[in-house]
């Protein structure tokens, strides 16, 4: 579901390898799957692959991009989607849905995006069942990023991007290395949040609160 409020940017199309990667955000060559050849790959390929070897790619733009996730990061994620679950699961109203690090969604035409955590409100799918496709045409109302040592900030800028033009109303990029998460509600409108502070659900989880200094001291044994 595509939203009508923000038109998707219009990028032009690589001639070059190099000009690929810059449209990518400047990730790493390594993450490129060549075969089927950029360009040309489908939501078929990417499911394949994930079945065949266990591996997730994105496609952006017909271009098969391997998405990078540590031990880390996947634990953080793992405990932000935790967290949401049970403010959910606390509620007298059911908002929505979470997604973990491996579910797809499609933004937008031979745009596929993998969030590390999606919150998806009920609001997008009105007849109250999740979609049975394994790529569901959903976007995030709340799209998480747990940084990776390979993600750009020009990488995670294009996803912001697209995560908003699809109809994202809020997303977090959480810093592992500093402690620290920046809180988005428009690409070019961002709030720093310092280890002493909390992520706040604003609009799209009203009233959910999680403090970072929590958050990131779930990497250590209580």
């Amino acid at each position: 579901m595509t939203s009508t409020l923000t038109k998707p940017k219009r990028r032009p199309k690589p001639e070059t390898l190099a000009e690929l990667l810059k449209s990518l955000g400047g990730i790493r060559p390594s993450r490129i799957r060549m075969n089927p050849p950029p360009g040309r790959a489908t939501e078929k390929d990417i499911l394949r692959i994930e079945a065949e070897e266990s591996r997730l790619f994105e496609l952006v733009d017909g271009v098969l991009v391997e998405k990078p996730m540590g031990s880390q990061e996947a634990l953080l994620a793992t405990k932000i989607s935790h967290w949401i679950l049970t403010d959910l699961e606390q509620r007298t109203t059911d908002l929505g849905v979470v997604l973990g690090a491996d579910g797809f969604l499609r933004l937008r035409p031979r745009l596929v995006r993998i969030p590390d955590v999606s919150f998806i409100s009920w609001d997008q799918m009105p007849s109250g069942e999740f979609p049975t496709e394994p790529i569901a045409s959903l976007y995030p109302d709340l799209a998480v990023e747990v940084l990776s040592a390979t993600n750009t900030p020009r990488e995670i800028a294009r996803k912001l991007e697209e995560y908003f033009e699809a109809g994202c109303r809020l997303a977090w990029i959480v810093d592992p290395e500093t402690r620290t998460a920046d809180v988005y509600t428009a690409p070019g409108q961002c709030t720093h949040l310092r280890a002493s502070q909390s992520l706040d659900g604003g609009d799209v989880l009203p009233g959910f609160k999680l403090p970072l200094k929590e958050l990131f001291a779930s990497t250590r044994r209580r």
